[in-house]
């Protein structure tokens, strides 16, 4: 199966392939505890506005570079996960924002008669302008914990010694993330989630509190730079393998503040680039390459030493 589109569309197939899996396996499709593998890898030729999976399957975005990557048979496992309710599995996907980054998506599907380009940067700037935070709680089971190394600039995973605690934060959040794969694009060339990878069991918890939004926007500018954008005191990052999401509604003087919600009272996500909306809790799960896509982890490319033997 190749699919030629964004990451929405990629992201929307890759979900039919493996809710048909759980199907022919006999697996309850409201909720899955342990799903299986889809049987056929998917093909990703890049053909959106952003494309994080091909930049992230091939390190560019080039169509020919993918269709190479299929017709070659480079195949690479990656996490997926699943977003769920306490009633039923809502989708697979590989990623996912609460709060500003679902902010601007609602607020671009609201103007489809832009072009694209203007459209996203119109809800971008609207959405920075008018920014308020999220009062949510977020549980979380840890699986490592980041170290930065001094000499090199790359992020070490350590494992916590128990992982089967759960954790809990509550406040007010400018975004979370929730990614199980780095999510590279153009924009960000280090990645949305640098400290996780493509198949390595765990998803990248990202927290922004509150804060002004001068200094929202210098965290947002070190996305598209070699500079650690979660250098800051306000943003918080967690190595995890399972999230419940709980936003909280406010009441009293500060309920005009929900300015967020739709007529159902649902709040907006943003999975792999597509909009949906949901009241209730939301409980994340990664597991472990349950896909293969056509590619090659970008990390083994920089690595690898490449030199001439023709002398």
């Amino acid at each position: 199966v190749v699919c030629v589109g964004g990451d929405g569309s990629v992201s929307e197939v890759a979900h039919g392939l493996l809710l048909r899996a759980q199907i022919d396996a006999g697996n309850d499709t409201d909720y899955v505890s342990k799903p299986v593998r889809a049987p056929i890898p998917l093909g990703v030729i890049p053909a959106g506005t952003t494309n994080i999976l091909a930049h992230t399957l091939y390190g560019i975005k080039h169509a020919v570079t993918a269709t190479l990557h299929i017709v070659m048979g480079h195949i690479q496992a990656v996490d997926v996960c699943t977003f769920s309710t306490p009633s039923k599995l809502l989708r697979f996907g590989f990623s996912a924002m609460l709060g500003f980054g679902a902010r601007t998506l609602a607020l671009a599907e609201k103007h489809r008669w832009m072009p694209s380009s203007q459209r996203k940067d119109f809800a971008f700037i609207k959405t920075l302008a008018d920014i308020k935070p999220e009062e949510c709680e977020l549980s979380f089971l840890p699986l490592q914990i980041l170290q930065e190394d001094s000499d090199d600039d790359r992020i070490t995973l350590l494992y916590l010694g128990s992982k089967d605690q759960w954790q809990k934060i509550q406040g007010h959040f400018l975004n979370v993330s929730i990614m199980a794969i780095p999510c590279l694009c153009s924009m960000a060339p280090r990645g949305l989630a640098p400290n996780t990878r493509l198949n390595n069991g765990s998803m990248a918890l990202i927290v922004v509190q509150n804060t002004s939004r001068a200094e929202f926007i210098k965290h947002l500018k070190r996305y598209t730079s070699v500079k650690n954008q979660f250098n800051f005191p306000f943003v918080e990052t967690y190595t995890v393998r399972e999230v419940k999401v709980q936003p909280r509604l406010k009441s009293g003087p500060d309920a005009k503040e929900n300015v967020c919600l739709n007529a159902e009272g649902n709040y907006p996500w943003n999975i792999d680039g597509d909009l949906m909306k949901e009241a209730s809790e939301v409980h994340v799960r990664v597991h472990p390459q349950l896909i293969d896509l056509y590619g090659v982890n970008t990390d083994d490319l920089e690595s690898s030493q490449v030199a001439c033997n023709c002398i």
